[in-house]
């Protein structure tokens, strides 16, 4: 039964005075929104789901507006709004009530995402009256703002009721338990002093307010015509609230949801300041992503790319969770792995540098720190953490000399001394522990997973062996930084020989292909008959027949004899070229082999996944799955690392068709976004995107390659053929922020350099012999030869090098 609100109104409409609230026909949010891209959503997609991202709070519901159950990694609770580690609602609902009829805004006719806010249009309702539901989570706040701005399309004024209700479901995060947190059942109540709804779990100072600087005429706890079925323990509380809409015109109401899983007092607190400072948080927030799109603005004739290059970074700023008392980082993907992870952020960040960004990969890395050594306290870096500061893999061995490599480019790219300083004694702890603790027959390559989380695949992995060869490599130039030249040179001999056997070892000819892994015959017959039994299930029979061919020819081998093999031709068997340490003649062969394994929208995670359709094969992956599997998967990390290991060897033409492939899949489901899983499955949002698209474009393409420590930018342009004019503007390197145009001119270049620091030097170079004629501002120069390179360094704020 609904209660009417005489004294509460009274007592209300006093405090809200105190207050100063705007009035519920004041201007909408959506004129602080002129001017800002928008994208919008496919009809076919309104039923898939969406994010409106903050640091700390984010809503994920369904782009009809709906709030369904949804997500694995705790069945059906992955949705609704989270101020982690706990959640606040499974969502919440609305709708329009006149003359005794309700209609339920539960199915919005369009969708538009923009960078930092999300609408909702509901444009069918029996009164004539459109309703676009607007929202944004201001940045540093545990609340989000929902305001409806309903249009009168109507010759007469209207009126209705509008009733919110919310439905709490305070919850913990995955593997709360370990923490101690345990869910209770919500209770909701009215708060008579605020206007608001107030939820609380039973158990715990968790708590959740929602409501309006406008007076609420009814409030009821319970049930309503328009809720929607849920799981959990949650509770509902709606407000009611009266509108008027002359003809023609618009009324704006805005909805304020707040939590603290500390108090009561600080939600209210959160909900009032939200309230009365909606419009000037939104302006911050339209500010500072102003900033993110200017800072390493990119424009290219590829303009898919370019748009899609754009809307990373927004999409890197989304992935931020901000925890007190745990730590500040980039998540791996939104909406079931909104928490911290090694490998994933060891991928990302490298992306975010490029596109010139230091504040979240500093704190990033110091959480992963901070987690990693209260859970190992040897060097090894964590795989996942939840929110709640629960590891729950201690890590794969692939992490920690990812790690050491992403020390150091975070060394190149900043400058930091202190830094490094600080993080360097990890990297020496962390490589120690890779030799010592997991290579038992000590032949330097580690044995255990790394990047395939496939049972059974767990010896000596590719990408093991690639990443730890580079991490050598990188810890031996952060010692040379330290002053430590022995263990420099340490480092170096380990480098050199690992590089020695993955070109030897791991290199399978008969395939053209570097091996999934090194093991004993026993171990390959037995991960044989499991792949066997993958692809026949996939109906791959190309596969199946490679297979058992493969295990008639190993079938008479000694058992415990030890070889590089070819299974599943997984990605990772490309991270030599990734890295650059695979020998030229067998990285040309091996990225040809490499090109079998494709669809339109990028590279399989398992190469025998693939069928003869695969390259037609445009349309939706998530159709295609009943259950949660990456099982046939194409994904934005394999094809992202395929770009860079074509750049690596010359071959920035076949560089750009595979970044042309993934970023079909840019906002194929959600608008503003790639899928992890190409092209609707898996994460909406994931981290690795950035690296994927931003490293081959910028250390690439653009050929930007820093060394801020030594205040020096090196260049070394590998553009695409298609691309004859390019621009990256205002990339932070260091206190330096650069600009550089390119553009060819027939069979020469020419490139127009700015920077803000004029005593840093910008090293020009090219490979020898390739230009005839070099000229500095217009005059004629020699440039300096060294490596099989031709290089001119300049300094001072700008400059035009052209190349003939």
């Amino acid at each position: 039964m609904r209660l009417k609100l005489t004294l509460a109104i009274t007592l209300a409409l006093t405090f809200f005075q105190c207050q100063k609230p705007q009035p519920a026909s004041s201007a909408s949010l959506q004129e602080i929104m002129q001017g800002v891209e928008g994208i919008e959503g496919k009809p076919s997609y309104l039923n898939s789901p969406c994010v409106t991202s903050g640091d700390r709070l984010y809503v994920v519901g369904h782009q009809d507006g709906t709030f369904p159950d949804l997500g694995w990694h705790v069945t059906g609770e992955m949705g609704g709004i989270w101020d982690h580690p706990i959640k606040l609602m499974d969502g919440f609902a609305a709708a329009l009530r006149t003359d005794g009829q309700t209609h339920c805004l539960d199915r919005a006719e369009r969708f538009v995402k923009y960078p930092f806010a999300s609408s909702h249009f509901y444009e069918k309702t029996p009164l004539g009256v459109s309703v676009e539901r607007f929202q944004f989570v201001p940045d540093g706040e545990e609340a989000v703002v929902v305001e409806f701005v309903f249009e009168n399309e109507t010759q007469t004024a209207q009126s209705f009721t509008f009733d919110f209700n919310g439905m709490t479901d305070l919850r913990p995060v995955w593997l709360g338990e370990r923490t101690g947190m345990e869910d209770g059942g919500d209770f909701v109540r009215f708060d008579e002093s605020t206007g608001s709804m107030v939820g609380k779990d039973s158990l715990n100072d968790w708590f959740v307010v929602w409501g309006s600087v406008q007076v609420p005429s009814e409030h009821e706890i319970g049930s309503q015509a328009c809720d929607f079925e849920r799981a959990g323990r949650g509770a509902n509380g709606s407000l009611s609230y009266p509108i008027s809409v002359q003809a023609g015109g618009t009324a704006v109401l805005p909805i304020v949801i707040a939590g603290s899983y500390q108090s009561q007092t600080a939600a209210v607190k959160t909900l009032q300041n939200l309230q009365r400072n909606a419009g000037d948080l939104l302006r911050s927030k339209k500010e500072r992503y102003a900033g993110i799109a200017a800072t390493a603005r990119l424009t290219v004739p590829d303009k898919n790319i370019q748009q899609a290059f754009e809307w990373v970074k927004y999409n890197t700023d989304w992935l931020i969770r901000d925890v007190p008392g745990q730590g500040r980082g980039i998540s791996a993907g939104t909406p079931d792995y909104p928490w911290w992870f090694g490998c994933d952020s060891e991928y990302a960040l490298p992306g975010v540098l490029a596109t010139g960004r230091t504040d979240i990969v500093f704190s990033t890395i110091d959480l992963l720190k901070k987690l990693s050594d209260e859970t190992n306290g040897n060097g090894r870096i964590l795989h996942e953490a939840s929110t709640n500061g629960s590891v729950f893999n201690p890590g794969n061995i692939n992490e920690t000399p990812q790690f050491a490599s992403l020390i150091w480019t975070t060394y190149q790219w900043t400058g930091d001394r202190a830094f490094l300083k600080k993080y360097y004694p990890l990297v020496k702890q962390g490589l120690a522990w890779l030799l010592k603790e997991n290579d038992a027959d000590g032949n330097l390559l580690p044995d255990g997973f790394g990047m395939m989380e496939i049972h059974g695949l767990d010896s000596e992995m590719i990408d093991v062996a690639a990443y730890t060869c580079q991490a050598f490599a990188d810890a031996a130039n952060m010692a040379d930084e330290m002053g430590e030249t022995e263990q420099a040179a340490e480092y170096r001999k380990v480098a050199e020989q690992l590089r020695q056997r993955i070109n030897s070892e791991f290199w399978v000819p008969e395939f053209n292909s570097y091996a999934d892994f090194i093991g004993t015959t026993r171990q390959a017959l037995h991960l044989i008959d499991d792949a066997i039994v993958r692809a026949d299930t996939l109906g791959k029979p190309w596969a199946v027949e490679e297979l058992r061919a493969t295990k008639a020819k190993i079938a008479s081998l000694p058992p415990d004899r030890k070889q590089g093999f070819v299974l599943y031709h997984n990605w990772v068997v490309n991270t030599p070229m990734e890295t650059g340490i695979a020998d030229p003649e067998k990285a040309v062969a091996a990225l040809e082999t490499g090109s079998q394994f494709v669809n339109p929208f990028g590279m399989f995670v398992t190469g025998i996944d693939r069928d003869e359709t695969a390259g037609q094969d445009e349309g939706s992956f998530a159709a295609k799955k009943k259950i949660f599997s990456y099982v046939g998967a194409v994904m934005t990390l394999p094809t992202g690392v395929q770009a860079i290991a074509e750049n690596n060897y010359g071959r920035p033409d076949e560089a750009l068709d595979y970044l042309q492939r993934m970023v079909r899949s840019f906002s194929y489901a959600m608008p503003g976004s790639m899928y992890e899983v190409s092209p609707d499955f898996g994460m909406m949002a994931q981290a690795w995107n950035v690296y994927a698209l931003a490293v081959p474009v910028v250390t690439q393409f653009f050929g930007i390659r820093p060394e801020a420590q030594n205040r020096l930018v090196n260049l070394r342009p590998l553009m695409p053929s298609t691309w004859d004019e390019a621009s990256l503007e205002n990339l932070t390197i260091g206190d330096n922020s650069l600009t550089m145009k390119y553009l060819r001119q027939g069979s020469g270049v020419k490139i127009d350099l700015t920077q803000t620091k004029t005593d840093w030097k910008i090293r020009v170079a090219f490979p020898e012999g390739k230009f005839k004629k070099w000229t500095l501002n217009g005059k004629v120069v020699t440039p300096e030869r060294d490596g099989g390179l031709e290089m001119l360094e300049v300094s001072g704020a700008t400059n035009s090098v052209e190349v003939f």
